[in-house]
């Protein structure tokens, strides 16, 4: 009975050391777990963990008889030693052998043989293990067993430590019999517990290997289930996705973007799980790093992460690929412009050429690859011009300008060439790429704008502007060397009748067979130029360096001028005659300036005119006070304007019938230091100074001032006045308006006012001059056709014009009555206003014979001497006082 109930302790023991080596084993796991990579501190603890369980296995021994404590001491600390090392057994070991010590007792031998040869035996069958010389199945561990707890039992038969021989062998049946089968079990929950620890260990390793070549990667790595929903995001660049990666997962891609996109990825997805082939996609997106391009490579998952089917997406960008290729097209396109781009290698042998360039050069691309470009030279340019250009070249890495190439058919042309070289990554060069422009259009263009800002279109001689260039230089080269120049200065005479006449296409045809005879009369080494109308200028340059001589020279070549000039001239079929007026000014200083020389030259022009035309004149240093004189004058001039000087002198103009009608209103200058001057001494003057507008204007005024007067007196309320008006005023822009607005402003009757104008000047423009005058003349303001006789009067003109009066010139009137030819012409004009119903005046009449002439001859209305000289308007109306002449 004592037998059976010791059976049943020992069996319930056993039960208890099985479910305390069961919780050894997960504490053991736990413990694996929680130090996992700290080695030694997990072994510490383990060794601690060994010896504990130790302890408590001898507190709670499965049998105990006297000093004999059976429990799984061996079995564990066996097990700590295959399976933990020496460091977790010797830890084990000496806590189980020190408490082993401390209970005392018959039996510590023995209970220190159980600990020492467990783990001596453990140790070895490790160390067989670790050497391959030994398995490590369960078979194995078993055999492991059952030979320890054999040697274990014939130690303690040899120990003796029981005298009860009936107990020891049951002793030794349990060691025999049961500890193997605990040591087997422990152990193949520890080899359980470590193949687990290998796998989870391994698995840390190849998901922190993922990791890392994740992070490595510039990929993008998604995971989304078949509803679009992202499951796994990784990435080391956050800049790659549209969102930050916390707030993608677990949310679907119908939630996170645009409809299209959503529908665009739940394509994808439905695709890659139809398909065991990986899907290469493209898509773009807008991430906080920008708008970006994507290829994706989409894979379905054989294993489902969650009970949905699943696919991976692994993502490169492509923004900057993407953008390269568009580069690469653009630049394709671009290669193939209207510019030539040349290709070469580092020794300037051409690798490629566009179409543009066989264009330009006449070479197919296959005629000029592996060709030198030195092939397209056109031997214009020296070699300093290609070294200074390949010193700028490797200096600055660029270079332009304009060059002079070969096309095929051996045509040289300008191009404008730009050359850029190309570094390797070592910063030698590798390439040179050229780009040329064939500029021979400009060129020509730039050619023709340069000849039309620097030629007269009409005669293709220099104009002023290149004129003073020259003049210029020849100043400079005559100081320089001490010899004579010349400027001479020529004016056609009589061109205006033939312009007139003939009309200007004739006179253009004129001129340029003038300019033609001036050029050829001349050495091809001086100027010949064109200022404008009929003025042309001639500079001879190098002349000899005695002024004598010079001047020889200068006259020797102006009366060659003169007489080619002189020659008839064939146009249109009619041979026409001309001749000129030519002054000349010589120098050889550059102390007077171009436009003082001009000036000169000038004055000598006109000396020539008055001494009858057809002549040359040189310029007198005596004439130097006359221009002087004349600067003086044109000052004056302007400031006589300013002060009001120039004030109106009236001539009585009569009637036959009615006697006095009105007065011509003639200006004078009354001068602070000369006195009164008459018209001839400014005059002249002030239209070439350009001033005769301001002074017909002011004139203008002064009469309607006097017309305002008069209105207010009976007996000079119905007189008029003449006022002579210049070609320049009436041709002026606006000049009508201003005129009809001082009428208004003076309240002045406009019939009273009449306007001469000379025939000569409505030649210039004669639409504007109609156009003006019947505006005018709608107002009531009259006209008068000045000095009529002495131009090349036109009945076309007459009729078309809207006159009211001929005025007979002077110079008829006053070889009255002895010249028959005046008295014709006088007859003509009267006869000849009769049939038009014009008014006829007479001029300059002074003698009571030319008075009676012209009376018997039709003519009513008269001006001049005999009938009263030109007075101040004080002294004029003191007359209309006096009794009129009858």
């Amino acid at each position: 009975m004592l037998a059976l109930e010791r059976s049943k302790t020992m069996i319930l023991s056993i039960l208890q050391g099985a479910a305390l080596l069961l919780a050894l084993c997960w504490l053991y796991s736990v413990n694996q777990r929680v130090w996992g990579e700290q080695r030694r501190a997990a072994e510490l603890s383990a060794g601690l963990l060994f010896g504990g369980v130790c302890i408590v296995g001898m507190l709670n021994p499965m049998l105990q008889v006297d000093s004999i404590i059976l429990d799984a001491r061996s079995a564990l600390l066996s097990m700590a030693a295959v399976f933990g090392g020496p460091l977790v057994v010797g830890v084990a070991g000496l806590l189980a052998g020190a408490f082993r010590l401390s209970l005392g007792g018959g039996g510590p031998f023995a209970g220190l043989s159980t600990i020492l040869l467990p783990i001596l035996f453990g140790l070895a069958y490790r160390h067989a293990i670790q050497r391959g010389k030994v398995g490590a199945g369960p078979r194995q561990l078993l055999i492991f067993a059952l030979g320890l707890h054999s040697l274990l039992a014939l130690l303690l038969l040899q120990i003796d430590v029981l005298a009860d021989r009936q107990l020891l062998w049951r002793v030794i049946a349990a060691i025999v019999l049961a500890m193997p089968l605990i040591t087997w079990f422990l152990g193949m929950q520890f080899m359980d517990a470590q193949r687990r620890q290998q796998t989870e260990l391994r698995l840390r390793h190849n998901e922190a290997r993922l990791r890392a070549i994740s992070g490595a990667l510039p990929d993008l790595l998604l995971v989304l289930d078949e509803d679009g929903r992202f499951l796994e995001v990784m990435t080391n660049d956050e800049t790659q996705l549209f969102a930050p990666s916390e707030q993608l997962l677990g949310h679907t891609v119908q939630e996170l973007l645009a409809t299209s996109e959503a529908e665009f990825f739940r394509n994808v997805i439905q695709q890659s799980l139809a398909s065991e082939q990986t899907q290469v996609i493209e898509y773009s997106i807008h991430s906080p790093g920008g708008s970006k391009v994507f290829e994706g490579h989409v894979q379905r998952l054989e294993t489902p992460l969650t009970q949905k089917r699943a696919v991976l997406l692994l993502a490169r960008d492509i923004s900057e690929r993407v953008k390269a290729q568009q580069e690469q097209r653009i630049a394709a396109i671009a290669f193939e412009t209207q510019q030539g781009i040349v290709i070469t290698d580092a020794q300037s042998r051409i690798l490629r050429v566009n179409q543009a360039f066989s264009s330009i050069s006449g070479y197919s691309a296959d005629e000029v690859i592996g060709q030198h470009t030195r092939m397209l030279g056109s031997g214009e340019h020296g070699s300093d011009f290609y070294q200074a250009m390949w010193q700028r070249l490797n200096e600055e890495g660029a270079w332009e300008g304009e060059v002079l190439n070969r096309r095929k058919n051996g045509e040289i042309f300008p191009e404008w060439l730009t050359i850029s070289t190309v570094s390797d990554a070592q910063g030698m060069v590798s390439n040179y790429v050229a780009t040329l422009a064939d500029i021979s259009e400009r060129k020509a263009a730039e050619d023709q704008i340069k000849h039309l800002a620097f030629f007269d279109a009409l005669t293709m001689l220099p104009n002023r502007r290149l004129l003073q260039d020259r003049l210029q230089q020849a100043l400079i080269g005559s100081a320089r060397s001490g010899r004579f120049a010349a400027l001479m200065f020529l004016d056609l005479d009589n061109f205006k009748n033939i312009n007139d006449l003939h009309g200007h296409e004739s006179g253009d045809e004129l001129l340029r067979q003038a300019a033609a005879r001036i050029t050829h009369a001349v050495r091809a080494t001086d100027t010949v130029a064109r200022l404008g109308g009929d003025e042309f200028v001639v500079v001879l340059e190098y002349l000899e360096r005695d002024s004598q001589e010079a001047a020889s020279q200068v006259e020797h070549v102006g009366m060659k001028i003169l007489a080619a000039l002189s020659e008839p001239y064939l146009i249109a079929g009619t041979l026409q005659r001309s001749s000129a007026s030519l002054g000349v000014v010589l120098f050889n200083d550059d102390f007077a300036g171009v436009e003082e020389l001009m000036k000169r030259a000038d004055l000598s022009m006109y000396q020539a005119k008055n001494a009858g035309k057809n002549a040359l004149r040189f310029f007198d240093p005596n004439m130097q006070e006359v221009v002087s004189a004349r600067l003086r004058l044109e000052e004056e001039i302007r400031r006589g304007l300013v002060a009001g000087q120039f004030i109106v002198h009236l001539q009585p103009q009569f009637d036959a019938s009615q006697g006095l009608i009105g007065a011509e209103v003639l200006v004078r200058w009354q001068h602070p230091q000369r006195g009164l001057l008459a018209p001839a001494h400014f005059i002249e003057v002030a239209e070439q100074l350009g001033v005769i507008e301001a002074l017909d204007l002011q004139v203008l005024q002064q009469a309607l001032a006097v017309l305002q007067g008069w209105a207010t007196q009976a007996h000079t309320s119905a007189l008029h006045l003449a006022v002579n008006l210049s070609a320049r005023l009436l041709y002026q822009q606006g000049f009508v308006e201003r005129l009809l607005q001082m009428l208004e402003h003076s309240a002045v009757q406009p019939r009273l006012l009449k306007l001469e104008l000379t025939e000569t000047l409505l030649l210039d423009d004669m639409p504007a001059a109609i156009e003006r005058m019947n505006l005018l003349k709608a107002r009531g303001i009259r006209f008068s056709i000045d000095d009529f006789g002495t131009g090349y009067s036109s009945m076309a003109y007459l009729q078309k014009l809207p006159l009211d009066q001929l005025k007979i010139d002077r110079s008829f009137v006053a070889a009255l009555p002895e010249d028959a030819g005046s008295l014709a012409i006088i007859r003509a004009i009267h006869a000849l206003a009769v049939s038009l119903n014009l008014e006829v005046i007479a001029e300059g009449v002074e003698t009571q014979a030319q008075h009676a002439l012209l009376l018997a001859n039709g003519c009513q209305r008269f001006q001049g001497y005999l009938f009263g000289r030109p007075l101040a308007l004080a002294e004029f109306e003191q007359q209309l006082l006096e009794p009129r002449r009858d």
